[in-house]
């Protein structure tokens, strides 16, 4: 724009005195902060006859002046790098300890806790706290309420109609006039206690069976002699086989007496009076002449049911139950478990009655 203005004065002063009020006028524009170009530039005016400046404060020149722009406004530059990252500020100092609520099944020891703690007792509901430095935990407060009073008792509904009587039952049949077995007072001294596992029995010996679910007919009660009609007999001198006492049913309870029986029936000579069966059935203890040799289930249960009394030695006691020709079944008092022995060995035996 600047080479249009040359034919407007070729005298050197001239272009000096324009140059010149450019300037004024453009310093003194910049100075009002004028901004009247698009491009954030400076448009002045000059005269083409005058060669005055004027700086229009629009963004277009009067008609016969010539247009000039000062200072426009250049590209954008590119962005600048990003600076480093500055380093890490130093950590801030702890805060104090809050404090803590404690709790637990008992009262709080002196070692509990630190100054200010609270501690709850869950079985009581006391509260203790907060703990001093000087005297410890303070006296608890409980954090149950008194109980309210009792509210006031509502009206009574209004009483229903009787209904109808039902039909009369069945007559039912007439039971046994035998008393329970539970009441039954025939054990014990003058027979005024209940038998129960351990009692003394009418016998003299101990209760070591009571049938309380009425599983065996005829006998409710198993009661051991006493340990004064204790001997060591064979069960038989010779191998003789009494198939009556062999056998699952022969083991049972309940099988005692019929095995003793049957034992006393097949047995002759030297072996009708030198054996176990014969000798329990002939035990006399307590006034009583019904006691018989035990099956080997009643056996067990004697073992079982009376750990610790009677005075048992800890060896063989025989049974009823024969295994086989030469052995028969004996229970051991000591490790619990049955075992087939010879007939003619010499172990103990315990009479036992039922009633």
């Amino acid at each position: 724009m600047l080479s249009n203005l040359s034919s407007l004065s070729r005298n050197k002063s001239s272009v000096f005195l324009l140059v010149l009020a450019l300037i004024v006028g453009g310093v003194g524009a910049q100075a009002a902060g004028v901004l009247n170009s698009p491009s954030g530039g400076y448009l002045v005016c000059v005269n083409s006859t005058t060669k005055v400046v004027t700086h229009p404060g629009t963004s277009s020149c009067p008609k016969g002046s010539k247009k000039l722009l000062l200072g426009a406004q250049g590209a954008a530059g590119t962005n600048g790098l990003t600076g480093a990252a500055g380093l890490s500020g130093k950590d801030g100092a702890d805060g104090k300890d809050g404090k803590t609520l404690w709790n637990g099944v008992k009262d709080p020891e002196s070692t509990w806790g630190a100054p200010g703690d609270m501690f709850i007792n869950s079985v009581t509901k006391t509260l203790f706290g907060p703990k001093d430095l000087t005297t410890g935990w303070p006296v608890g407060v409980s954090m149950v309420g008194p109980a309210g009073a009792t509210g006031a008792q509502g009206p009574g509904g209004a009483s229903g109609g009787s209904g109808p009587a039902g039909p009369a039952g069945a007559t039912g049949a007439t039971g046994p006039s035998a008393l329970k077995i539970t009441e039954q007072s025939i054990c014990g001294a003058g027979g005024t206690s209940l038998c129960k596992i351990g009692a003394i029995g009418p016998g003299g010996g101990l209760i070591f069976f009571v049938d309380y679910n009425d599983q065996y007919a005829g006998f409710n009660y198993l009661e051991a002699a006493p340990s004064s009609c204790e001997a060591t007999k064979a069960w038989s001198s010779s191998p003789t086989s009494v198939p009556a006492v062999a056998g699952w049913a022969a083991r049972a309870v309940g099988a005692g007496s019929t095995n003793t029986t049957a034992l006393k029936t097949a047995f002759t000579g030297d072996n009708s009076t030198n054996n176990a069966a014969y000798y329990a059935a002939s035990c006399a203890a307590g006034l009583k002449n019904d006691w018989f040799l035990g099956s080997l289930g009643e056996m067990k249960l004697m073992y079982d049911n009376l750990q610790g009394l009677g005075g048992f030695v800890e060896s063989y006691y025989w049974s009823s139950t024969e295994y086989d020709t030469n052995n028969a079944w004996g229970q051991y008092f000591y490790g619990g478990y049955q075992s087939d022995v010879g007939k003619d060995t010499t172990y103990y035996v315990r009479p036992v009655r039922a009633f």
